[in-house]
C-alpha cells in the first residue's frame, strides 16, 4: 500500500474517494512512493562495516531513478523531474538494509528579499549543508551539497534544506540523471560592448567627469582605435574625441599637463 493509499485509509476514505489533484496553475503530481522490494530489512547489517563500504553498498541498490514526478503550468511549462519524495523513496531503503544514517550536520543559510514579476515579495534562502554519513561500525564520512529556494510563507529554510538533500543523494549515489550533458552545449564568450563615440563625448564635456578619468577615456580610445572618431562637439561643430578630452583636461587642470 502506497502512502495516498495510507493517507486515504487513516482519513477514513478509500483512495477513489479522495480528492483528485487540482487542476491548478503549477500543480505537482504526486509521485508513486511504493518503496522497491529489497529483501528482508529486519536483518542487522554487519557491525563491522565501515561507513565508506556500507554506502557503496547503497549505490548498488540504487541504480536509477525516473522523473517520475510532474509539474504542470506556470511559466516554466510542463516538465518532469525528481523531487526530494522520489529520492527518498529510493535511498531510504536501501540506506535501512545496509545501515548507513544521513544525518544533517551542519546548516550554513544567507537570505535576501526578492521581487516577483507579479509585484509581490519572497524570501530566497540558499542553503551550504553539510551531512555526516555513518556506517554500521559508526565510522562516518562528511559531504556538502547546497540548495536554493524562495518562498512567500517562511519556508524558504526548509525547501533549500530539500534540495541540498536529494542533491547529496543523487549526486554522491552517482545516479543516472538521464540530463543533457552540460559539455554538449558550446559557445564563445562574446567580447564586452564599450560605450558609443557619443557616449564617450558625453562623458568627456561632463563637468563631473575628473581629470584623471579624462585621461583613462584617452587610453580606453587608443585601445578601440577611436580616437579620431568625429562627434558634433557642444557647439555642434564635428571634432575628434581625442581633441574634446584634450580641450576638457587643460580646462579642469588650468593648462597643466
Amino acid at each position: 500500500m502506497g502512502l495516498r493509499e495510507n493517507a486515504a485509509a487513516a482519513a477514513g476514505r478509500t483512495i477513489d474517494e479522495a480528492e483528485p489533484a487540482a487542476e491548478a496553475t503549477g500543480v505537482r503530481e504526486a509521485p508513486n512512493l511504493t518503496e522497491p522490494d529489497l529483501g528482508d530489512l529486519t536483518q542487522d547489517a554487519d557491525a563491522s562495516t565501515s561507513a565508506i563500504t556500507a554506502w557503496s553498498r547503497v549505490m548498488g541498490e540504487v541504480r536509477v531513478i525516473g522523473k517520475n514526478e510532474e509539474f504542470r503550468g506556470g511559466r516554466a511549462g510542463n516538465f518532469n523531474f525528481r523531487g526530494i519524495e522520489t529520492a527518498l523513496n529510493a535511498f531510504g531503503p536501501a540506506c535501512r538494509k545496509h545501515g548507513v544514517l544521513v544525518i544533517q550536520h551542519k546548516v550554513e543559510t544567507e537570505y535576501r528579499d526578492i521581487s516577483t514579476s507579479s509585484g509581490g515579495r519572497m524570501r530566497e534562502c540558499t542553503a551550504l549543508v553539510t551531512f555526516r554519513i555513518y556506517g554500521p561500525d559508526g565510522s562516518h564520512f562528511d559531504s556538502q551539497a547546497a540548495g536554493e529556494a524562495s518562498d512567500s510563507g517562511g519556508r524558504s529554510t526548509p525547501k533549500a534544506q530539500s534540495i541540498a538533500l536529494r542533491t547529496l543523494l543523487i549526486n554522491n549515489g552517482l545516479v543516472p540523471t538521464e540530463d543533457r550533458d552540460a559539455d554538449a552545449d558550446h559557445f564563445e564568450r562574446a567580447e564586452p560592448v564599450g560605450p558609443t563615440a557619443e557616449e564617450y563625448r558625453d562623458e568627456q564635456l561632463d563637468p563631473k567627469t575628473s581629470p584623471s578619468r579624462l585621461n583613462q577615456i584617452r587610453n580606453e580610445l587608443r585601445s578601440r582605435g577611436m580616437l579620431n572618431a568625429r562627434v558634433s562637439n557642444e557647439t555642434g561643430e564635428l571634432e575628434t574625441l581625442d581633441s574634446i578630452g584634450g580641450r576638457m583636461y587643460q580646462e579642469r587642470t588650468g593648462g597643466a599637463q
